[in-house]
């Protein structure tokens, strides 16, 4: 492989940049490490440059929340006739990022397209309103799985797998490359009996968007005040939707319990889950969900809704957290963890097993065999980059 080009509509520095964009980056700056030129297209936010060089990768940005799409698609043909920004540029490869909607590179690319989807949209379009949603959805369930019929798939999970068999995808093209994690900073102290809050303590990883939910965490905060009065939430993360959860707080009444802080560096983060009791993650909508292995390294299970989908991959039920189907049973998962200990303990080390199975060198192995078989025109399908059968094992001995 020589060179690739990456589409993605934000990247990990744009304010409302998430667990997707991380994932491509972090597959990006490995694969420059290896020698691959890689380029990523993405749109612009305030104060940010036009081009960069980061990790190796040379990142180009154009265009905003809508029209970084047609921008991408220009540059791209522009490039090919040898102007513009990416005049440069000649990938043996695009990877084409459909965040409910792709670029629809295929349309203009004179190379093989991989279509990166983390998790279809369903649940969240109609927050676009309910004509975008409407037109956002057809795009994503009907238009978009048409016109890519022959082109690779990639996504991050088993779930998001089915869900994309499910809108006609053939399983032969879906190729599934689950996320890595970073090491924990050196300077963090690794989570353990040492780093817990001696108050029963909740964390929440995740950027404030109404989809994820971060409401319910909060009314399970104020349920369980009548019987932990001590009980503490972090909420890490920051977004658009911070000043409703901060109403939100205020009309519970639980302001001495819930600290928001916001985007924070890597040790602050790795510092506050190491001190969590338990990791909660109530989003409507998952395709993996990262959070739960940066948790999971500190020895932190997770409460989720097992109809997020994506957890079902990253969680595994009852022996690395739990899944529950309603807000009153994510309070009740969380109250038995509080005060069944040697379960919470059982609980965090099976995480942490589970956590050291993913590496990023890991995940971009699996993308680059996707992006080799892609540009020989052969079509991969199913688990590409497998863990090491014993840690998964040991993780699902109960």
């Amino acid at each position: 492989m020589r060179e690739v080009l990456l589409l993605c509509w934000r990247d990990t520095r744009h304010p409302l940049g998430g667990g997707s964009e991380r994932y491509l980056e972090e597959v990006g700056a490995a694969l420059a490490a290896r020698g691959v030129r890689v380029t990523l297209r993405t749109s612009r936010y305030r104060g940010s440059a036009r081009s960069e060089i980061r990790d190796g990768m040379f990142i180009s940005r154009g265009g905003g929340r809508l029209t970084v799409y047609p921008r991408a698609l220009l540059a791209i043909l522009a490039g090919r006739l040898g102007f513009g920004p990416l005049k440069t540029v000649r990938p043996d490869v695009v990877i084409d990022t459909q965040n409910g909607v792709p670029f629809f590179a295929r349309l203009i690319a004179a190379v093989p397209v991989i279509l990166l989807v983390h998790h279809c949209h369903r649940e969240q379009w109609p927050v676009a309103g309910k004509l975008l949603g409407k037109l956002g959805w057809w795009i994503e369930s009907w238009l978009s799985p048409r016109v890519h019929q022959a082109s690779q798939y990639l996504t991050v999970s088993l779930p998001s797998a089915e869900e994309l068999g499910g809108l006609g995808v053939s399983p032969d093209r879906i190729a599934v490359v689950r996320a890595g994690a970073d090491a924990i900073p050196p300077s963090v102290q690794i989570g353990s009996v040492r780093t817990r809050s001696a108050e029963p303590r909740l964390c929440v990883l995740s950027r404030l968007v109404p989809h994820k939910q971060i409401e319910d965490a909060l009314h399970a905060v104020a349920r369980l005040r009548t019987t932990h009065p001590d009980v503490q939430l972090d909420v890490i993360g920051d977004g658009w939707w911070m000043q409703p959860l901060r109403d939100s707080v205020r009309e519970l009444g639980i302001e001495s319990s819930v600290t928001f802080h916001g985007h924070v560096s890597e040790a602050r983060k790795h510092e506050l889950l190491s001190r969590s009791w338990v990791h909660v993650m109530p989003s409507r909508k998952e395709g993996w969900g990262l959070a739960v292995i940066e948790a999971a390294q500190h020895g932190v299970p997770t409460v989720g809704y097992a109809t997020s989908k994506g957890l079902t991959d990253s969680v595994i039920d009852g022996v690395t957290g739990h899944l529950v189907a309603t807000p009153a049973e994510l309070t009740e998962a969380i109250e038995s963890l509080f005060v069944d200990a040697p379960r919470r303990l059982f609980m965090g080390e099976k995480a942490r097993i589970r956590a050291s199975e993913f590496s990023w060198d890991l995940c971009a192995d699996g993308v680059l065999t996707v992006l080799e078989s892609a540009a020989a025109g052969k079509p991969i399908a199913g688990i590409v980059n497998t863990a090491p059968s014993e840690l998964a094992d040991a993780a699902r001995s109960a």
